[in-house]
């Protein structure tokens, strides 16, 4: 009979926060894969796990290390997933390893528990009825702009992963992609220097501009609010007398799909057809 993968959530922080059944999971199972051995080994020993057999999951290496894994389940033994910290597969190695689980026709079992974004977004004073979890955007470019305006129009809240050491350049890109929205910084969740900063993203920009954060952030947005979505019809006018004065289209159409509630993609290739 095959064995069981269990996806066991780990303490983002206080240790306080790992629940009995995910002790008495990593008790129970026959091995243990980590993202970290190192990181994960602190954990075991601080409650007294001792003796188990750990394998090396890391994000660079899942794809390579991922049907070693799940051979051994398939023969028979029980594996936890863990990650350095919160819950495996978000934002986090084992997306792949359950996809490929699953695909084998292997159990896969949840151990739930603390997660950042979820912590974060409880807290943060915006809307918590919908929300959109963007992880961690692409550091630059055209892909970082794109998903951007992917999701400037919806009205749920938005969430992302972000590297203390970037968030002073990431602000400014999300006020200039979406407006000046309502915002919070949430930092070192659970910890000891736990806070929440909240403002507007101009106040914020402003901020981190010359304030170093630390700690692990997350970033949430308030969503699309108020104005009403343009017609098509409004869009074309709006694009034909910004370019009638001379405006270049790419700018163009990012500010006018900010106002519109439009992807940047669609007014630009709306902008395109025009101009043809």
């Amino acid at each position: 009979m095959a064995g069981t993968l269990y996806l066991v959530a780990t303490p983002i922080g206080n240790l306080g926060d790992i629940s009995a059944r995910a002790l008495e999971t990593l008790r129970a199972v026959r091995f243990i894969a980590c993202e970290d051995t190192r990181h994960s080994r602190v954990l075991l020993d601080h409650f007294g796990i001792g003796g188990k057999d750990l394998v090396s999951l890391p994000a660079f290496a899942e794809g390579q290390r991922a049907g070693r894994i799940l051979d051994r389940i398939a023969e028979g033994d029980d594996c936890a997933l863990v990650t350095d910290a919160g819950s495996p597969a978000i934002s986090d190695p084992g997306e792949r390893l359950v996809a490929e689980a699953l695909e084998r026709g292997l159990t896969v079992v949840p151990i739930p528990g603390a997660t950042a974004l979820v912590a974060a977004l409880s807290a943060s004073g915006l809307p918590t009825g919908r929300f959109h979890f963007l992880g961690f955007l692409p550091r630059k470019g055209a892909e970082r702009r794109a998903m951007l305006e992917e999701v400037a129009a919806l009205s749920a809240t938005l969430v992302l992963y972000e590297s203390p050491r970037r968030l002073g350049e990431t602000l400014p890109d999300l006020q200039e992609a979406w407006g000046d929205r309502r915002a919070c910084v949430a930092r070192e969740l659970t910890k000891l220097h736990e806070e929440f900063v909240r403002g507007p993203l101009s106040e914020l920009s402003a901020r981190y501009a010359t304030e170093e954060a630390r700690g692990e952030v997350v970033v949430l947005v308030e969503g699309r609010t108020g104005e009403r979505r343009w017609s098509e019809e409004e869009l074309r006018r709006g694009l034909e007398e910004g370019l009638a004065r001379g405006e270049k289209l790419k700018p163009l159409s990012t500010e006018l799909a900010r106002r519109a509630g439009w992807s940047g993609q669609d007014v630009y290739r709306l902008g395109l057809s025009l101009k043809r």
